[in-house]
């Protein structure tokens, strides 16, 4: 098995919104949740990912083994005030960090997240955020990732 890395393009796009999802279901459900019945995310994330992947605001690189798609990762860029320790603002979402359960413990996540890292760096962000399932802090503790205290969220 040799595992090859590339950009996401319009070609995988369903493949990776149907990973994107389950992805999602397993840190949802994970939590003792229940899936919330009706929402439709297949299409909203098609939206989202077609229009900010035109814009370069978006960025995926997949893990292939052969044709199949088995680790996912990806990188949004937003833009906020400078402040000190981002003065230029720019920072990068990490999102989408998802591996194929039989391809776990390989090293895939790392690579993946190596790379979507470099893309932030190129795009001139000053940071990188995320809100990391159980799962993944360890990956990203090992990787330089510092918990952040003050990060609070309120749901609209």
């Amino acid at each position: 098995m040799e595992i090859l890395y590339k950009k996401l393009t319009e070609k995988e796009l369903e493949t990776f919104i149907d990973m994107r999802i389950r992805q999602l279901t397993e840190e949802y459900t994970s939590e003792g949740r229940q899936v919330p019945q009706g929402v439709d995310l297949k299409t909203a994330l098609f939206d989202f990912y077609h229009r900010h992947m035109a814009d370069g605001t978006f960025v995926s690189w997949l893990a292939m083994d052969g044709d199949k798609i088995v680790g996912t990762s990806g990188m949004s860029f937003v833009e906020k005030p400078p402040y000190f320790t981002c003065p230029s603002g720019k920072l990068g979402l990490l999102s989408s960090m998802f591996t194929d359960p039989n391809y776990r413990r390989m090293g895939i996540a790392k690579e993946l997240l190596d790379r979507v890292v470099g893309e932030a760096r190129d795009y001139g962000c000053g940071a990188v955020h995320i809100t990391a399932s159980d799962m993944g802090v360890k990956l990203y503790t090992a990787y330089g990732f510092v918990h952040n205290g003050n990060f609070m969220q309120y749901n609209l």
